[in-house]
């Protein structure tokens, strides 16, 4: 009988192996806390006969107790509700976000007045726009790699972002 209980004690153990390995993978996934990206501000850095360029400053804060490593981030930035885009693009430049901390992300956008047509140079042109920043950062982490949508609305004036 002890050989019995001996292969049921290692059938019992092994069990306990593979579900204990299952239960992390799938507790790392739900301890993944989405970062949270919002606009800081949007710097004109200049606006000439042509079009204009500015910096579209993120901020990209990490809620969770490990450091994440952004590999990614993807943007567009449309007026006048998505009306006019202004910009798309992605950013590859990596940058690591510490644990409980945030980290701010420059965009530069260039534009152009034909790219942008009539409706956008109007819009430019009355100093104070509705603005929409949407796109999304791919992180990894010790608990693996996730990509997270961002979206972010707001009110922009050639003087800055109002607050």
């Amino acid at each position: 009988g002890g050989i019995v209980m001996r292969k049921l004690a290692v059938a019992v153990t092994a069990a306990a192996v593979l579900t204990a390995g299952v239960g992390c993978s799938t507790l790392g996934r739900a301890a993944f806390e989405q970062p949270v990206v919002h606009l800081r501000d949007v710097k004109v850095r200049g606006l000439g006969l042509t079009g204009g360029s500015l910096d579209v400053l993120l901020s990209v804060y990490n809620p969770n107790h490990y450091r994440l490593d952004a590999t990614r981030l993807t943007y567009k930035v449309a007026l006048a509700g998505d009306s006019v885009t202004l910009a798309t693009g992605a950013l590859d430049s990596r940058f690591t976000v510490q644990d409980r901390d945030s980290t701010t992300v420059t965009i530069p956008v260039s534009f152009t007045y034909s790219g942008i047509g009539t409706a956008g140079k109007s819009i430019l042109g009355t100093g104070a726009v509705d603005y929409h920043v949407m796109g999304d950062v791919t992180v990894a982490s010790s608990v693996g790699n996730f990509t997270v949508p961002y979206s972010q609305t707001g009110r922009f004036t050639t003087t800055g972002v109002a607050r």
